[in-house]
């Protein structure tokens, strides 16, 4: 078998552990076109055999986001498994759809952004997660991105929540644009997970559309035709 499987990725699944059970299904080298977060459900092309001869292909292109966000609340992994460090009040100004958009579209263009502590990125040779651990401080490095397209889908107000969608270059980091996003807005936040809608020209497959293979871990799937 070589090829691509695109996966229609579920929230506390790894990368990893998707890439672990094709390689046990498919007894072939597998590899992906980009890691993503636990906390992020939706496209993630598995390259198959051969298939991996496309990576250096795919792996730099944009990307397309769903991205939900809960303002008020800031955890130390900046997601909602994190211990809570801070809370602040959100007033209906600052959820105000008119002064959402504006901020959002602050954030189009090329921009330096500085990956968030609990990343892969390696520092001194050590991964960035495994200083967030340690309790230690480490100098991270901004890096260029570029958000193509930005824009808002939803409010709600009584969870103080805020759904955007975000069309933007490799190595964006979401729980970055979403520190950035709340501090415009004048409060804190810490993000539900996001939804990665398209990379290139691969969509996302409903589950029932596609015979579905139980991984290994809380749930894992994949999908195939």
């Amino acid at each position: 078998m070589d090829g691509i499987i695109i996966i229609n990725k579920p929230k506390n699944c790894t990368s990893h552990d998707l890439v672990h059970k094709a390689k046990k299904i498919t007894g072939k080298k597998v590899g992906h076109t980009g890691t993503l977060d636990p906390m992020a459900t939706g496209v993630l092309p598995l390259l198959i055999g051969k298939g991996t001869l496309c990576s250096k292909y795919l792996i730099n292109h944009d990307k397309i986001y769903e991205v939900q966000l809960t303002l008020g609340v800031k955890t130390d992994t900046a997601d909602i498994e994190g211990s809570i460090l801070e809370k602040k009040e959100v007033s209906p100004n600052i959820i105000r759809q008119e002064k959402v958009e504006q901020v959002l579209e602050t954030f189009l263009g090329k921009q330096k952004q500085i990956p968030p502590i609990y990343s892969a990125i390696k520092v001194k040779g050590k991964k960035l997660y495994e200083y967030a651990r340690q309790g230690k401080t480490v100098e991270i490095e901004p890096r260029e991105i570029e958000i193509y397209d930005i824009k808002l889908l939803t409010i709600k107000e009584e969870q103080k929540q805020i759904e955007f969608q975000v069309h933007c270059s490799k190595g964006t980091y979401i729980r970055s644009l979403c520190e950035d996003i709340a501090k415009k807005l004048g409060t804190v936040r810490l993000y539900d997970g996001f939804k990665p809608n398209s990379s290139r020209r691969f969509f996302a497959i409903p589950s029932n559309y596609n015979r579905a293979i139980r991984g290994t871990r809380k749930g894992c799937f994949l999908f195939y035709h």
